[in-house]
């Protein structure tokens, strides 16, 4: 009987600090009992099962597709985003928005931010932030040449520059091609004390946000000119490449695909990126399902923002 009296006065504790919303002094005072025997109380409430915690994820949200994608990928976070059809378009959208809140929220004073420069998705990312007043970055650095044809040039610049500016930092450019023409060609643009500065700080990126390419490359990428010929890309299917990181390709089981193409490519390697401390990735889509699943395996990518269709995709991979 002294068990249940005990119990008994535990849920009245319990009562009046979870429903009542009486604080701990409150309590111990009406009671008559000290403040730390109220608080070891409410611990005995949660381990005698008096008090259940219960989350009800709100609609829109999909808690148990995130949490089948961290079992499934031995991912440390995702976010399943909402989305009305199963469309790039509608995909890149709403990706970009969750993507947006994300970095408004978590962004730390002096971060410096590695960004992939030939994303439609991160440039959705770009175009629904809000200039940061108080946690301000210190770097936004292109993590992959933004030379490439004229006509959509201004997209690499503008995604790096206005990520800067709304998050308070300095734009580091890297104005070389992503893809050059040779390896001699790669290490004579390499040597530009421009280029150098931008890449010497790759070590040095806390936060970067990439996206998830297939073999075969996006509208975006294929117009400006930085990719492989189409014997070099059917080159890498063959070697088991299913997709890529700022051009460096990997095959389903997340396994780097190293091919003389990737002395040609100027941006971040999969080595640095791998000691970057968080790594974000943007991705969705039914024809970069195979390729998101192989940059999950690859251990580098920290947090996945992808849509619910994509997210039960890969669970069922």
């Amino acid at each position: 009987m002294s068990r249940l009296n005990e119990l008994r006065l535990i849920s009245r504790v319990a009562q009046m600090y979870h429903i009542e919303g009486r604080r701990q002094a409150e309590i111990a005072q009406h009671l008559r009992l000290s403040q730390a025997t109220v608080s070891r109380m409410l611990k005995r409430a949660e381990a005698e099962d008096i008090v259940r915690t219960s989350v009800i994820p709100p609609a829109g949200t999909y808690s148990e597709l995130e949490a089948g994608l961290r079992e499934r990928y031995g991912l440390p976070e995702a976010v399943v985003v909402e989305c009305t059809e199963d469309r790039d378009g509608a995909i890149m959208a709403r990706i970009g928005e969750a993507a947006a809140h994300l970095l408004e929220v978590t962004l730390a004073p002096g971060e410096i931010i590695g960004v992939s420069s030939w994303s439609q998705t991160i440039f959705k990312m770009v175009e629904n932030i809000h200039p940061q007043k108080s946690a301000q970055a210190k770097y936004v650095v292109q993590t992959l040449g933004g030379m490439g044809d004229p006509s959509v040039q201004t997209h690499a610049t503008q995604l790096t520059t206005r990520l800067a500016r709304l998050t308070g930092a300095e734009p580091k450019l890297l104005p070389v091609q992503g893809v050059t023409t040779s390896r001699e060609a790669k290490l004579l643009m390499q040597s530009d004390p421009f280029v150098r500065e931008t890449m010497d700080l790759f070590g040095s990126i806390t936060l970067a946000i990439v996206g998830v390419g297939a073999v075969e490359p996006s509208e975006l990428l294929a117009r400006s000119g930085n990719i492989f010929s189409s014997r070099e890309l059917a080159d890498l299917a063959d070697a088991g490449a299913v997709g890529d990181i700022s051009l460096r390709f990997f095959d389903k089981n997340g396994k780097a695909v190293r091919t003389p193409l990737d002395e040609r490519v100027i941006g971040i390697p999969l080595e640095d990126l791998a000691r970057v401390d968080r790594v974000i990735a943007l991705a969705g889509g039914l024809k970069k399902t195979a390729a998101i699943a192989g940059a999950l395996r690859l251990g580098v990518i920290g947090m996945l923002v992808t849509d619910k269709f994509t997210a039960q995709r890969l669970i069922d991979l």
